[in-house]
């Protein structure tokens, strides 16, 4: 999802795009990886000098139910990013420093088989470990 999909979507669904939701969605676009709401404070900090953490919570969790952010958790705290879903896929997540790498392998098949009586509903699948990058480091 690129900013032009996510104001759209946010129009559609009778939001505003305000210039810190903007700035809220330009951060995520360059980000690499998950980030978390710390992050994007300390990054908003820098324009909007004393932003409460209310506004920014409010938009993270307005963002992920609207389908524009995805979320995770690593070490407890909840995690976003733009949502990437233009295929199925899962990430792996480095733990060192956030960037995460798609890949196309899902469990889903075998457990299907497993579970053939049953109705999934959804899933979410996670490889968590260091970067190429932060091995080196």
């Amino acid at each position: 999802m690129n900013i032009e999909d996510a104001i759209k979507l946010l129009k559609e669904k009778g939001y505003k795009a305000t210039g810190k939701r903007k700035e809220i969605l330009v951060y995520f676009e360059d980000a690499d990886g998950y980030r978390s709401a710390k992050d994007l404070i300390q990054h908003l900090e820098l324009s909007y000098e004393g932003i409460s953490f209310d506004t920014v919570y409010r938009n993270l969790y307005l963002y992920n139910e609207v389908g524009i952010l995805e979320t995770t958790e690593l070490n407890g705290e909840r995690l976003f990013r733009m949502n990437c879903s233009r295929h199925h896929h899962h990430h792996f997540i480095c733990n060192d420093c956030g960037k995460t790498k798609e890949i196309s392998v899902c469990p889903m098949d075998e457990v299907h088989h497993a579970l053939a009586n049953y109705a999934i509903e959804g899933h979410k699948f996670e490889i968590y470990g260091r970067c190429p990058g932060c091995q080196l480091a």
